[in-house]
């Protein structure tokens, strides 16, 4: 049986710009950094819509509202950052913080999948994710599917 498969794609351009640091790290990477994120979206059905889809590309407004909120202009910090105080005196004043659970592309990935698993459930969209994808750039990129 035949699988179809679209990707919705929200690249560099879009201002997904976003700081963060990986505190554990030796590298250069314990240090605050920014990207402008980019996001791939896969998904699949075996079957179409009535107009032939997958899934209607116009209808990604809710992930739209979601990366905005996440990271665009965002200093997204670990919850078990050691300077988590610190940075988070910033909030309101010159950034606007995020404390999330973990910080990587890894991790942004796998937290984007599930907001779109979870919305999909709520509204009994039948299709299935197949991976999200988050870019740091060209060179740096890491996925996330179940």
């Amino acid at each position: 049986m035949s699988i179809y498969k679209v990707e919705k794609y929200f690249g560099h351009d879009r201002g997904y710009s976003c700081a963060f640091r990986q505190w554990g790290a030796i590298s250069d990477c314990r240090l605050l950094h920014g990207y402008s994120l980019s996001f791939t979206i896969c998904l699949s059905s075996r079957t179409l819509t009535k107009d032939n889809w997958v899934y209607d590309f116009g209808d990604f407004n809710f992930l739209k509202d979601f990366l905005k909120k996440n990271f665009d202009h965002t200093l997204l910090v670990a919850s078990d950052d050691p300077e988590k105080d610190q940075l988070q005196k910033l909030d309101g004043t010159v950034a606007k913080v995020i404390i999330l659970p973990k910080i990587s592309c890894e991790m942004f990935a796998e937290m984007t999948f599930k907001f779109i698993k979870t919305y999909f459930l709520k509204n009994d969209i039948d299709v299935d994710i197949e991976y999200v994808k988050v870019g740091e750039h060209k060179g740096n990129s890491a996925t996330y599917s179940e």
